[in-house]
């Protein structure tokens, strides 16, 4: 590759060279995730911020400079990120803030912000030669992988699954034409089994976390909200947190670009967890490192932040930390209110897990986590009919009539009446 690059350890700080360590650190083991870090000195008298801004890319391909592809490489046709940033005043309301920003990556070409990393993992696997690219999945990364990977001729997508998965996120799969392994467990054995497989196959894994190039796909979206915000970011950003890869990449996007000196600061980040799947949250409040963390009980509504033993929890933990953020726990009665409440403040649907953030704004403002003369971004990660299921247990009503206009004027005469 043109670009100076090295792999550095989380936890231990050795360094690799990129064809050295293909996931973890060899030292440290699956805790020990690693970065993909660059030589900024010379990005930054290399590549132009402003010259970005005149790109006709409007995917995450507009910041190739800034991303651990070789500027020559072939990339995956289907279309990813550059997803709508809004300006919510209403929500912003609601919650007692200055000003709020919704970033809908709901709007991706597979509903989900993990296309983010899938778009990068599967242009390396290209890169390295490697036909078949494997991964464990509550849904939205395995769908994400297996439509990046639909859209490359000649690639094959294995996937591992819970059972207990969404219908509408397995069948998105099986459309896709992915080789779908249902296993009657959780998604933490069927991470594992995944992991094993690929590693006795020689087939390129795209799991969470343990492969570095997740991370960077999932940085896009830092680099997005700064120049959408004309170079300036948030004062705060709120995301809702599983395995920890995506807090993690929005937390090196912005490191990447306070390296370059396009911004001026970082963001402080807070994570949102459900209170039946928040190892992240208690590992924050009682100040334990993420090597040490042990697994813990997993069970929300919010499949796609369900996670025993966060696959990135070290860079996870860092991302609040280092940032002076904060860990939030909600429930999923909060989380299934915040479905309605957000949709009819913004106009955007979201899933369970992406609707956390607004829950976790909601309890974050409470705390003191949040002022309100601050600026706050709420990272929206999956579209709502991902998981229609749990949207129908968050709304009720509908007025059943006959067919006769007097009969229906009197129904919503008296609906408006009594609200």
């Amino acid at each position: 590759m043109s670009k100076s690059m090295f792999l550095q350890c989380v936890i231990c700080g050795r360094q690799y060279g990129l064809s050295e360590v293909t996931y973890t650190c060899p030292d440290c083991g699956e805790a020990g995730t690693l970065d993909i870090l660059y030589d900024y000195a010379a990005l930054r008298a290399s590549v132009d911020r402003d010259a970005i801004g005149h790109s006709s890319l409007m995917n995450v391909w507009r910041y190739k400079a800034l991303l651990p592809i070789a500027d020559e490489s072939p990339v995956p046709s289907l279309s990813v990120g550059w997803t709508p940033l809004y300006n919510a005043p209403r929500v912003a309301e609601s919650l007692g803030l200055r000003q709020v920003w919704l970033k809908d990556d709901g709007r991706n070409p597979t509903a989900s912000y993990k296309d983010r990393a899938s778009v990068v993992v599967v242009t390396r696997a290209m890169e390295l030669g490697i036909r078949t690219v494997s991964a464990a999945s509550t849904g939205n990364a395995a769908a994400a992988l297996a439509g990046v990977m639909a859209s490359v001729p000649h690639m094959q997508t294995i996937i591992f699954v819970p059972a207990t998965a969404p219908e509408a996120k397995i069948a998105q799969l099986l459309v896709y034409g992915a080789q779908v392994i249902l296993i009657e467990d959780s998604y933490d054995v069927a991470f594992d089994l995944c992991m094993q497989i690929s590693l006795e196959a020689n087939w390129y894994c795209r799991n969470t976390g343990v492969n570095p190039f997740t991370t960077e796909g999932k940085k896009s979206a830092s680099l997005e909200i700064a120049e959408q915000l004309g170079w300036r970011v948030p004062d705060v950003v709120v995301v809702s947190v599983g395995d920890g890869s995506i807090i993690s990449g929005l937390y090196k996007g912005f490191w990447d670009l306070y390296q370059l000196g396009w911004t001026d600061r970082m963001p402080r980040i807070i994570g949102v967890q459900a209170e039946g799947s928040s190892a992240l949250v208690q590992a924050w409040r009682l100040g334990i490192a993420g090597q040490d963390m042990q697994p813990a009980p997993a069970e929300t509504i919010a499949d796609s932040i369900s996670a025993g033993l966060p696959r990135d929890r070290v860079k996870a933990l860092r991302a609040v930390r280092q940032t002076n953020g904060a860990y939030v726990a909600v429930s999923d009665e909060q989380i299934l209110a915040a479905i309605p409440q957000l949709a009819r403040l913004s106009g955007v649907f979201a899933e369970p897990a992406s609707a956390a953030a607004f829950a976790g704004a909601q309890i974050a403002v409470e705390s003191g986590y949040i002022h309100s003369e601050e600026r706050v971004l709420l990272m929206l990660t999956g579209n709502g009919l991902k998981d229609i299921k749990r949207a129908q247990q968050a709304v009720s009503g509908g007025l059943r009539v006959p067919p006769d206009l007097a009969i229906i004027r009197q129904a919503l005469l008296n609906k408006i009446e009594t609200p």
